[in-house]
């Protein structure tokens, strides 16, 4: 009888119903698509870290005693050591070339 003397109130709560599955059902499809972003984002970051695992190691392995005591003495004093020791090894293969270079240039003038 309830029905009958307001069915707008059965419908009313049909539709929410459905809306609410309809929203719950959307939801979750979004969670699990950024769950799968995620996982690959995860697997490329742990293949990335031991990428650069590795390479530390070897750099580790090819540097001198006196190279690693620099670099932990300027790690202890705050200052970036990428910043001290990239000039020093660039500039000597720098001007090699440079003069082979002039040397070519000058027979073939």
């Amino acid at each position: 009888m309830d029905y009958q003397q307001h069915p707008h109130r059965t419908l009313c709560i049909r539709d929410t119903s459905f809306n609410t599955d309809l929203v719950k059902s959307h939801l979750m499809y979004a969670v699990r698509e950024e769950v799968e972003v995620l996982k690959e984002q995860i697997k490329e970051l742990i293949e990335r870290n031991s990428q650069l695992e590795q390479e530390n190691n070897l750099l580790k392995n090819l540097a001198s005693p006196e190279q690693l005591a620099q670099f932990q003495a300027q790690l202890q004093s705050g200052s970036p050591p990428a910043a001290t020791q990239p000039p020093a090894t660039a500039a000597p293969p720098a001007p090699a070339p440079a003069q082979p270079a002039s040397q070519s240039t000058g027979p073939s003038a």
